[in-house]
C-alpha cells in the first residue's frame, strides 16, 4: 500500500508534548504513522494493530528494518479483539492514533485488502471510539484524521464516550479549495478548543511553508 498524505499529516501533527510512554496506532497499514511517532518520541512502547494479513506482514517488515525496531510491535487482529485482550491485561495507552477507514460500504471494491484499509465496514467510527475509550489512559490523547464532512458526526460520537475535542486542524489542498480533512485530538478532559487551518499547496507540487515546516522531517526531498 502507498504512503498517503493523510498518514504523513497525522504522524507529523499529533502532539507528543506530554512525553508519552506508550503509543498505539490503530489500523497501521504499512506502519508509517507508528514509525513517524517512533522517530519523534522516546516512548518505550509503540504498538500497532492491523487486521489485514498482508498489510500486517509489510508493517512488521518495516518495523524490523527501522532504527526503532526494539520499540515497535504490530498485532494481527481486529481492533475489537485487541481491545478485549488489552482490557484483560489491564493495559492502557498514553497516545492512541488512527487514520481510520472512511469510505461508505456502497463504494467497496472486490479487493478485500483495499476494502479493509479504506471502508467503514472493517472498523466503524463507533467501534473505533468506543474501543479507544476503554484502553486510553486517564490523561491520554486520541488523534485521528477524517474527512472534514465527518467532523461533527465523529465529535458527537466521541462525546458520547466521554472523549472531548481539544484540538482541530482543518486541511485544504489549496487556498481556494474546500476543506478536505480534519485532524482531531480528543481527551477525557474538557479544554478550550484549539483551532487551526492548514493549506497544503500554493499550486501543484509547490507546497506552502506551513506544510513544509510540519512534514519536512519525514520526506527525503522537501
Amino acid at each position: 500500500m502507498k504512503v498517503g498524505t493523510d498518514a504523513v499529516l497525522l504522524g507529523a501533527w499529533c502532539s507528543l508534548e506530554n512525553y508519552p510512554n506508550s503509543i498505539l496506532d490503530v489500523g497501521a497499514g504499512t506502519g508509517v504513522v507508528a514509525l513517524m511517532l517512533a522517530q519523534r518520541s522516546d516512548a518505550m512502547t509503540i504498538d500497532a494493530v492491523e487486521v489485514d494479513e498482508k498489510a500486517h506482514e509489510q508493517c512488521v517488515n518495516n518495523f524490523e528494518i527501522s532504527d526503532w525496531s526494539d520499540r515497535l510491535f504490530c498485532y494481527n487482529a481486529s481492533f475489537e479483539e485487541f481491545v478485549i485482550e488489552m482490557q484483560d491485561e489491564e493495559e492502557k495507552y498514553d497516545i492512541i492514533i488512527s487514520n481510520p477507514p472512511f469510505y461508505a460500504d456502497a463504494f467497496e471494491t472486490e479487493n478485500e485488502s483495499r476494502n479493509k484499509a479504506r471502508f467503514t465496514s472493517s472498523l466503524t467510527f463507533e467501534n473505533l471510539i468506543s474501543g479507544t475509550s476503554k484502553i486510553l489512559s486517564d490523561s491520554g490523547e486520541f488523534s485521528v484524521i477524517i474527512p472534514f464532512k465527518e467532523e461533527h458526526n465523529f465529535t458527537n460520537i466521541a462525546s458520547l464516550n466521554s472523549l472531548y475535542l481539544n484540538r482541530v486542524c482543518r486541511v485544504k489542498g489549496t487556498l481556494t479549495s474546500e476543506f478536505k480533512r480534519s485532524l482531531l485530538t480528543f481527551s477525557f478532559q474538557k479544554k478550550i478548543l484549539q483551532e487551526e487551518t492548514l493549506v497544503i499547496e500554493k499550486e501543484r507540487h509547490h507546497y506552502t511553508q506551513e506544510y513544509i515546516n510540519l512534514t519536512r522531517d519525514f520526506y527525503l526531498k522537501m
